[in-house]
């Protein structure tokens, strides 16, 4: 997969942690109550006639996945081109990424409160509603500029990717991140009515969400500071020796 060597790079556990952040980003405070209104946007029609099926989400949610996965693929393979250039401190970046994301993760938790990620970022699309390339450009913006939710968790993927020091693998991380944030979203789009009964149920339980994430950095970032991802990794091959098949 993605030309990975699971041994050397320690993908599986990273992308298994990739994946989990991808789909609790969606669901994370402020992603899940704008989906709808994502969604009306990028078809033209209020939220309303979404519903009533005036006009199909399903082409403009892709584009809009497509745009956050280009930014997301691009900056993957940034980071693992920084972690390759300081490859001889690899040990030492893995520690400071462990510390990073183990604040960031407190600050989820709310045992502490970073004010910067409080705060967001969005950029400004202009009036591009109601057409594909405006999906894809939303998608961008989104990527670049969505930071008190998907910023924490982009930042741990983005540290995996740099401890590893493989353009190829921080290219696999975040289109995996990318997925678990995308299918979401498309099946939402697919199956709107039924999606917006889901996040009906899902929304009193939005602070226990972000409690999950908070713990899920702070796992992170212990395991990238004590070097577990690597002692995982070797023991799923050891216990499932199939895996190694799929580097």
């Amino acid at each position: 997969m993605f030309g990975i060597d699971l041994i050397d790079a320690a993908f599986l556990p990273a992308a298994m942690v990739a994946m989990l952040a991808g789909i609790l980003s969606f669901l994370s405070p402020c992603v899940l109550p704008v989906v709808p209104p994502y969604l009306a946007y990028m078809t033209g029609v209020g939220v309303s006639g979404l519903r009533q099926g005036e006009r199909s989400a399903v082409v403009p949610a892709l584009f809009f996945v497509l745009g956050l996965s280009t930014v997301f693929l691009l900056m993957g393979m940034a980071a693992s081109a920084f972690g390759r250039m300081f490859l001889q401190y690899q040990d030492w970046l893995a520690r400071g990424a462990g510390v990073v994301v183990m604040v960031m993760g407190l600050h989820f938790l709310r045992v502490i409160r970073i004010p910067i990620l409080d705060s967001e970022a969005r950029l400004d699309t202009g009036d591009r509603g109601g057409s594909t390339m405006g999906a894809y450009v939303l998608g961008l913006a989104f990527a670049f500029g969505w930071t008190p939710c998907i910023g924490p968790q982009l930042g741990m993927i983005l540290s995996l990717a740099a401890t590893g020091g493989e353009v190829s693998r921080g290219a696999g991380l975040l289109a995996v991140y990318a997925i678990g944030l995308g299918i979401p979203f498309l099946l939402s789009a697919i199956f709107i009515n039924r999606a917006m009964g889901v996040m009906n149920r899902i929304k009193p339980y939005l602070t226990v969400i972000e409690k999950v994430m908070g713990a899920l950095l702070v796992l992170v970032g212990v395991a990238l500071l004590t070097g577990a991802f690597s002692m995982f990794a070797y023991w799923l091959l050891e216990t499932f020796p199939f895996l190694a098949m799929l580097g």
